[in-house]
C-alpha cells in the first residue's frame, strides 16, 4: 500500500469545507484592506531564498527541498512566501505602483522539519505584505488584520505578542550583548544553541529546550539596544495599538525565525498556550529585503499564517463552518427507457448550467434517493414507466419532502425562471 509522504497530508472532502471557511475569510479580510491576490511559482532559484532568509538559519541549511533542473541550476520549492513576492515586486515592476503596494497570496509551503501540530513538511499558508511605506501606522494596521482574520474565524481568546528587533545600525551592538551574555551558558546550552551562538545569536531567544529557558529568560532586551529612530518607531506602533484600541503584550523574547526581519515583529497565539509550536501566525518588518534583492530601499512588512493550524484550532474551538445550502438536481430512473429519458434530461439542464447528479447502473429506487440525499441534492426528477408513457416526470422538493407530476417540457422552465 503506497501512503502519503511523511509530513504531509491529504485535504479530503470532508475536510474541505474548512479550508474554503479559512480561505474565504482571509480573501474578505485582504479585500476590505485594499489588498490584491498573487500567485508565485512554488518553485524558484535556490539562491533567493539564501539570500533572504540567511545561510545561517535551519531553513537554509536543514529545511529546504533543493533540486538541479536540467540545465544544471538549482531549484529550492518555496520554504515561505514573502521572499518570491519581494521578487516578484521587483521583477515585474510594481515599485511604480502607488504606495504601499497590498499583496495577499495562498501558498503551498514546503520545510523539511520534524511534523509537528498543525504543521507539516506540505503546509498551505496565508500571508499578506504591504510595500513601500515605512509608517508605524502601517504596522498597527498589519496586526489589526491578522486579529481581524482569525476573529472573522470566530477565535476569540488570543494574544497578540509584539517586539521590536532593530535595524542594521542598532542590532550588531545588540547581538555583541547577547553574545557575552550567553559565554556564560554555553555548557547549558542544547546542540542546536550552541550552533546558533556561532550564526545566528538572536535565534538563542525563540529556543523551547527546559535547558535553554533559564539563560533566554534573563537575557538582554532587544528594545534596550533599540537607536533613537527605532525607538521613536516603536513606541509609536504601541501608540497606534493603543489607539485602535488592540490588545497586545511585549514579548522580549520574540524574534521570528527569518533573517531578513527588521524593527517590529509580532505573533498571534492562543491565551494560555504559548509557544513556536502553537503560534498561529505572526510577522513583521523587512525594510532591507527589497534592497538585498538589488532594488532601491524599500520599506515593507507582512504576515502569514498556516492554514492547516488554523484548521485545528477552529476544532480545538468547537468551531464548525457555516452548512452550505443544499443545492443541485438528483435525477432518478427506474428501467432502461427511464434510463434514457434520465440521460436526456441531465445533458439538457447541465447546458443550461444547472448542477446535475445522474444515478448509473440498475440501482433500486430506495438506494437512489440515499445517494440523492447524501449528494446534498435539494431537488428531484424520477422517471418510471408510467412517467414515460405519459411524458411526465415525478418532481420532488428533497428540502420539503413534496412531490408532483410535471411535464418533461415544463423542466427547464421551472428550473430557470426568475
Amino acid at each position: 500500500m503506497y501512503k502519503a509522504p511523511r509530513g504531509t497530508a491529504d485535504i479530503l472532502p470532508a475536510e474541505q469545507a474548512y479550508f474554503r471557511y479559512v480561505e474565504e475569510r482571509a480573501a474578505e479580510i485582504c479585500q476590505r484592506y485594499g489588498y490584491m491576490r498573487i500567485d508565485t511559482p512554488v518553485f524558484e532559484d535556490s539562491r533567493l531564498f539564501i539570500r533572504t532568509i540567511g545561510p545561517g538559519t535551519d531553513i537554509v541549511e536543514k529545511e529546504t527541498y533543493s533540486f538541479y533542473d536540467r540545465s544544471g541550476h538549482i531549484m529550492t520549492l518555496r520554504p515561505e512566501g514573502t521572499a518570491p513576492i519581494c521578487r516578484a515586486y521587483l521583477e515585474h515592476g510594481m515599485h511604480n505602483l502607488p504606495k504601499p503596494v497590498r499583496l495577499y497570496y495562498f501558498a503551498a509551503i514546503f520545510r523539511y522539519e520534524r511534523p509537528q501540530k498543525g504543521r507539516y513538511r506540505q503546509h498551505q499558508q496565508f500571508g499578506y505584505e504591504a510595500l513601500g511605506e515605512g509608517d508605524p501606522a502601517l504596522d498597527a494596521e498589519i496586526i489589526d488584520m491578522a486579529r481581524c482574520f482569525f476573529k472573522s474565524l470566530g477565535l476569540r481568546r488570543l494574544s497578540m505578542q509584539v517586539n521590536s528587533i532593530g535595524c542594521n545600525k542598532c542590532r550588531p551592538g545588540y547581538l555583541k550583548k547577547l553574545k557575552g551574555y550567553y559565554s556564560k551558558y554555553i555548557d547549558q546550552l542544547c546542540p542546536e544553541c550552541k550552533g546558533r551562538y556561532r550564526k545566528n545569536p538572536i535565534r538563542l531567544l525563540d529556543c523551547k529546550k527546559p535547558s535553554c529557558q533559564g539563560a533566554a529568560n534573563g537575557a538582554p532586551k532587544s528594545t534596550a539596544s533599540l537607536c533613537p529612530e527605532c525607538r521613536e518607531h516603536f513606541k509609536d506602533v504601541l501608540g497606534y495599538l493603543r489607539l485602535m484600541k488592540i490588545p497586545f503584550k511585549q514579548n522580549h523574547r520574540l524574534v521570528r525565525g527569518l533573517d531578513y526581519y527588521t524593527r517590529t515583529v509580532f505573533e498571534v497565539q492562543p491565551q494560555g498556550d504559548g509557544g513556536a509550536q502553537s503560534a498561529l501566525g505572526g510577522g513583521g518588518r523587512y525594510d532591507d529585503l527589497i534592497e538585498e534583492l538589488g532594488g532601491k530601499p524599500t520599506p515593507a512588512i507582512g504576515f502569514a499564517a498556516g492554514i492547516e493550524r488554523t484548521v485545528l484550532n477552529l476544532k480545538e474551538h468547537g468551531i464548525t463552518p457555516p452548512a452550505p445550502k443544499a443545492q443541485g438536481i438528483y435525477i432518478a430512473y427506474v428501467g432502461d427507457k427511464a434510463r434514457e429519458e434520465a440521460v436526456k434530461l441531465a445533458a439538457q439542464l447541465r447546458s443550461a448550467g444547472l448542477p446535475v447528479y445522474r444515478s448509473f447502473g440498475q440501482k433500486s429506487l430506495k438506494a437512489q434517493m440515499r445517494q440523492a440525499n447524501a449528494s446534498g441534492a435539494d431537488q428531484a426528477f424520477i422517471f418510471g414507466e408510467d412517467e414515460i408513457k405519459n411524458g411526465k416526470v415525478v418532481y420532488r422538493d428533497m428540502v420539503e419532502g413534496e412531490q408532483w407530476e410535471i411535464s418533461v417540457d415544463e423542466v427547464i422552465a421551472l428550473l430557470t425562471q426568475v
